[in-house]
């Protein structure tokens, strides 16, 4: 049973390619295995479980009972691929978190590349400053310490950074360490193009905000409040009570669009460290 189940688990792996590469950019303590194996696990009793309400849900309701296997493929496929997301969504954490602090990482490390300190000691250095990009810089200073190369640590830490931004700083600084030229001037250099991304990025914020600001004002606040008044006027004239549930109805939907612009705010919010 236990080779079927370690057979099973290595064929859907094999779907999988980049499994491996995400879980390593995600930062997670597992294996690919070690999570399919864990997400088949969760997967499977949690999918047998709702399809066997749906069989009750179905049976009071007369459908045909072959929607049963139906309704657990789908119901697992869609529990399976939920971790998947939140593997993703993990990534995506990790990419903001680099991001939000990406240029003062840099701009340390330049300014101890220009105080005269060597490359690995600068990168020792940033790795102990303060921010959250720091314990990203301090990856690349363990992987030293464990027997890799400047060039070879530098090179992994490029493919599995959730950071485009990242990634262009360890490249140029790689690139100038491998042609045998000052690093500083390429580190200047992409250090400059990322402040200008990052000015872009909040004027596009800015724009959105004000089309979104103008959908907010009449989604949440002139629609509920116009549609409430004609409704209690038109209620008068049709005899129509307006209870305290009808009053709960729409507060709920104030608080629901309340809700969804608060999240779209957040989502669209630059990850940049004014």
């Amino acid at each position: 049973m236990k080779i079927a189940i370690n057979k099973l688990v290595q064929r859907i792996s094999s779907f999988f390619p980049k499994l491996k590469k995400d879980i390593r950019i995600a930062h997670i303590k597992t294996t690919p295995r070690e999570f399919i194996n864990k997400n088949l696990k969760f997967s499977l009793p949690f999918s047998l479980g709702l399809t066997i309400l749906f069989f009750f849900v179905a049976d009071k309701a007369g459908l045909p009972l072959i929607l049963i296997p139906l309704a657990f493929i789908v119901i697992f496929a869609m529990i399976f691929n939920f971790q998947f997301l939140k593997l993703k969504a993990e990534i995506i954490k990790r990419q903001k978190e680099i991001d939000q602090e990406v240029l003062f990482a840099g701009q340390y490390l330049l300014i101890k590349l220009y105080s005269g300190r060597p490359l690995l000691n600068a990168l020792i250095d940033t790795s102990k400053s303060y921010g959250v990009a720091s314990k990203y810089i301090k990856e690349i200073v363990n992987d030293i310490s464990t027997g890799s190369s400047l060039e070879k640590a530098l090179e992994n830490a490029m493919i599995y950074s959730p950071s485009e931004k990242f990634k262009k700083i360890l490249f140029h600084v790689n690139n100038a360490l491998k042609l045998g030229i000052d690093v500083t001037k390429p580190l200047n250099a992409v250090l400059e193009e990322i402040t200008t991304e990052q000015d872009l990025e909040i004027k596009r914020y800015g724009k959105k905000l004000n089309t979104i600001i103008i959908f907010y004002m009449l989604a949440a606040i002139v629609m509920p409040s116009l549609g409430m008044t004609i409704f209690i006027v038109l209620s008068s004239f049709i005899n129509f009570t307006v209870s305290t549930t009808h009053f709960a109805i729409v507060i709920g939907f104030i608080i629901l669009i309340q809700f969804l612009f608060i999240s779209i705010f957040k989502t669209i919010r630059p990850t940049v460290n004014l």
